[in-house]
């Protein structure tokens, strides 16, 4: 059974992939996957992005950001390509959900662009 946590990630997931098709994006074309990583102490950020470059992840560059609330934080995205299939994307959600729990830094999910 998942966790409670990754159980959101799931509904999100299907949400998110629904919301696209009913918007009419081409689903025979891959999507750009882009996960999204963030902690506000930047050397957890930055092994976590070394630890994802080891395992094979094409990564962006980590940089500051703000919050609503002012705060900073600092983040950076994996980028992969993907058939806009269920299984396919949760799969990888839940790897990704899994890399930011065993590098203590917070997991705040994937988007995708509308692919005419």
């Amino acid at each position: 059974m998942k966790d409670q946590a990754m159980q959101e990630w799931v509904e999100h997931t299907q949400e998110l992939i629904n919301a696209l098709i009913e918007d009419g994006t081409n689903e025979e074309v891959h999507h750009t996957i882009e996960h999204h990583f963030s902690s506000v102490d930047f050397d957890l950020l930055e092994k976590a992005a070394v630890t994802a470059f080891k395992m094979g992840y094409e990564i962006e560059e980590p940089e500051e950001a703000e919050l609503e609330n002012g705060d900073k934080v600092f983040a950076f995205d994996i980028v992969t390509e993907q058939a806009l299939e269920f299984d396919i994307i949760i799969d990888e959600t839940e790897a990704m959900f899994n890399l930011a729990k065993q590098c203590n830094i917070d997991y705040d999910g994937w988007g995708t662009y509308f692919e005419e």
